[in-house]
């Protein structure tokens, strides 16, 4: 349930897996959803991140919490042997939007990006069992995806205070902010910049994709089926960058099930 209301996309596509794996991956995004959402409201919940990132701590000890949802990752967490570094960059980034809410460049952004999005691909890729040449590939997926989240989000982001956008790059754009009233009167400035982000994803995005070669048929349709849901997302914005002001672009249910049943198609036809 808690997989289920914090991402459709990635839910549905889940249940593809084979179900030893489908148990594994909800394990996963159970653990990072929980410590998000904590943060992702408003107001936050820093007192109850603090209990979390508390309990994990035990049970990284060796502890037993009690707390479903952490016991049943450090379980996974051994079975695929994580490394722990890749959980404390998690935790990093997710207390970096406490304490953050700004960035002034890409390189201050990388920190927040590889701890919030590259090491969640980093513990796919151990979960699937790949080959270390695909370890870059995860990480592109998980950056990239990500950063289709945070072009996504402008608005409910504008609602938390935060901007992920480095101001460095939003200045050559001549804007001084991502509000809505004051983007109306520059849909121009707004309308190229986010193409140029959007441009930024899906290098990103195929560079990504070179390593779905090492992915075997069983577990490539889940991952390409989100793959292709995110890609569709910027596709929209792309027609009309404004339109994260007015909604939340995200597939519907149908189009999800659609891209599934043409990629199982497609995969077994390969």
């Amino acid at each position: 349930m808690i997989f289920k209301q914090g991402s459709k996309t990635y839910f549905y596509s889940s249940l593809f897996f084979p179900t030893t794996m489908k148990e594994e991956v909800f394990n996963l995004y159970s653990f990072v959803r929980v410590a998000d959402d904590l943060i992702d409201c408003v107001p936050q919940k820093v007192n109850e991140f603090q209990s979390f990132k508390a309990r994990y701590r035990r049970a990284e000890a060796g502890e037993i919490t009690g707390d479903v949802v952490i016991d049943g990752f450090m379980e996974l967490a051994a079975k695929k042997k994580f490394n722990p570094k890749w959980v404390n960059a998690f935790l990093t980034s997710m207390e970096m939007d406490i304490n953050i809410n700004s960035y002034q460049t890409m390189e201050e952004l990388d920190t927040y990006l590889y701890g919030s999005a590259e090491v969640i691909g980093l513990m796919m890729f151990q979960i699937m069992g790949l080959p270390k040449k695909a370890t870059q590939s995860a990480r592109l997926l998980g950056r990239a995806m990500q950063y289709v989240n945070f072009i996504r989000d402008i608005s409910e982001d504008n609602e938390l205070g935060r901007t992920y956008f480095p101001s460095n790059e939003l200045k050559e754009y001549g804007l001084k902010s991502l509000k809505y009233e004051y983007v109306k009167n520059r849909p121009g400035r707004f309308s190229h910049f986010i193409n140029n982000q959007l441009d930024k994803y899906l290098a990103w995005q195929h560079e990504a994709e070179n390593g779905f070669n090492y992915i075997p048929r069983r577990y490539l349709i889940p991952i390409k089926t989100a793959s292709e849901m995110y890609k569709w997302t910027a596709t929209v914005i792309r027609r009309n960058p404004l339109i994260v002001y007015k909604l939340k672009v995200k597939p519907s249910i149908k189009r999800l099930i659609s891209q599934l049943s043409y990629n199982m198609i497609f995969t077994y036809r390969r």
